[in-house]
């Protein structure tokens, strides 16, 4: 199979879709891989890295587009894409379609094959391409989160960790999956006072079990989140569902309930943000402000650290890339039903449930 790997080009997205070694590994199967001049760059990665492996570089993105029968990348593709991409050509990357009705119509149009990161989904229900990037993403969001608590970035002035004598900030996170629990780690590791909610309470006792002490537990309601926000500092917004788009657990009126300076992270932004005022943001304007209230919404949180970020994303991706290029995206998917829940959109049908009901389009089960 002839693979391309296309420079990101969505606002400072700095991942690449394959690494040098994991280029090696495809080649190695007998694979042709192409890769767009300088597309590696930013995650640490020339050319010559690629060349030395066995991949070929080309000059420009349409190139790559015209070349490939499968493309392999980290985000969604963005206008200027939509029509280098042709009929059959199979895209392997995160798409987040529930979020982006404009990048639906155009796929369903051009007629490819969208297999997203973000749906391929074992029979217990983990999201094994999600995972690495939600890692990544739930540990920046209290790092993020502490810069811009900073008086100077608009929050109010607090030390995540406070100092003795000082009472640290509080912390709470919305969502206790793998972006919830990485940020529970990484906020209780800097000293906060943390508190993290879920619906799942089988998931409440492993959390309770297994995070640091620090870490409190509480069964996610209305009410119990109302009355955490008066004095809180930091608010994480971490809940996943599948293909679908993020609930909004807090309200533009619930903002009146918190202190100017407070600071909301939207991890969920890619599925449409679990706060109702969020809107996505990039690394270049990272933040706004409303009703006093500091709003961070970046939607490639884990493109700010493109060398930790690609490694991660290419251990969990290149199984599947190796099993579509030996096998072809049908076989690839019949033999692995995780892989099969990646499919999203098939040559002009949308094959996933979750992203034609939030459309009220078609849905049409995918026939391999």
């Amino acid at each position: 199979m002839i693979i391309g790997v296309p420079k990101e080009i969505k606002n400072n997205e700095n991942r690449v879709g394959m690494t040098p070694s994991g280029v090696a590994e495809v080649v190695k199967q007998g694979h042709r891989v192409f890769i767009q001049h300088t597309a590696g760059i930013n995650s640490g990665f020339p050319d010559e890295a690629y060349q030395a492996v066995g991949a070929h570089i080309l000059p420009t993105i349409e190139d790559i587009y015209a070349t490939a029968e499968m493309i392999v990348k980290v985000k969604e593709p963005i206008i200027t894409e939509y029509n280098l991409i042709r009929k059959g050509q199979l895209l392997f990357t995160y798409f987040h379609f529930a979020s982006d009705r404009e990048l639906t119509l155009a796929m369903l149009s051009n007629k490819s094959i969208c297999l997203a990161y973000e749906t391929v989904e074992e029979a217990d229900h983990t999201l094994p391409l999600l995972i690495p990037m939600s890692e990544v993403a739930g540990r920046m969001s209290i790092q993020e989160g502490a810069r811009f608590l900073e008086k100077p970035q608009g929050g109010k002035g607090i030390l995540l960790g406070g100092v003795p004598g000082v009472k640290p900030a509080k912390v709470l996170i919305l969502g206790g999956g793998i972006v919830g629990s990485n940020a529970a780690q990484m906020a209780a590791g800097m000293g906060a006072d943390v508190t993290i909610t879920d619906i799942n309470l089988a998931r409440l006792r492993y959390l309770s079990e297994t995070l640091p002490k620090n870490v409190k537990t509480l069964y996610a309601s209305e009410l119990r989140i109302r009355k955490e926000l008066p004095d809180v500092d930091l608010v994480i917004g971490s809940v996943l569902i599948p293909g679908d788009k993020a609930p909004h657990l807090i309200t533009k009126e619930m903002l009146s309930m918190m202190q100017p300076g407070t600071v909301l992270v939207d991890v969920a932004i890619d599925q449409g943000g679990c706060f109702e005022t969020s809107h996505p943001t990039t690394h270049s304007a990272p933040t706004y402000i409303v009703d006093g209230i500091v709003h961070y919404a970046v939607a490639n949180i884990p493109g700010a650290v493109p060398y930790t970020s690609t490694l991660a994303l290419t251990n969990a991706t290149l199984p599947y890339v190796i099993a579509l290029a030996n096998k072809g995206w049908k076989k690839a998917c019949k033999d692995n039903p995780a892989l099969a829940l990646g499919l999203n959109i098939v040559e002009g049908k949308i094959v996933y449930k979750a992203v034609a009901d939030v459309f009220g389009l078609k849905y049409e089960p995918v026939s391999l």
